[in-house]
């Protein structure tokens, strides 16, 4: 039995997973049906997604730029969630060690309404 390894791993949102995932299905559509757990999971994928890819890539760049955000893994999950009020920021950085103020939750939803 041969081993499968993670080569890479990175954190994507799900506008670019919906992307990636139209790919697959794009080449598998050719061959043969598709599976339920594939069509299940687009279905939900375009459900959820609330930018385009490129948008998507965009704030998460913007968002990494903030020095109360920094890190990929809240970025992607600030651009997932398009927070519209203080208490769902807060929520994301509950488990932080760090409190974020009400000036830099501002910062981030100004950041987030360009590109609804």
């Amino acid at each position: 039995m041969t081993l499968k390894r993670v080569k890479e791993f990175d954190y994507i949102t799900i506008a670019e997973a919906k992307e990636i995932m139209e790919e697959v299905i794009s080449k598998r559509k050719e061959g043969a049906e598709l599976l339920f757990e594939t069509r299940r999971a687009m279905n939900n994928l375009r459900k959820f997604s609330k930018i385009s890819a490129e948008d998507a890539k965009k704030l998460t760049e913007e968002l990494m730029n903030l020095p109360q955000v920094g890190r990929k893994d809240i970025a992607v999950k600030l651009v997932d969630i398009m927070p519209r009020v203080p208490d769902e920021i807060r929520t994301i950085f509950a488990k932080e060690r760090f409190t974020i103020t009400p000036e830099q939750m501002k910062e981030i939803l100004d950041i987030i309404d360009k590109y609804r």
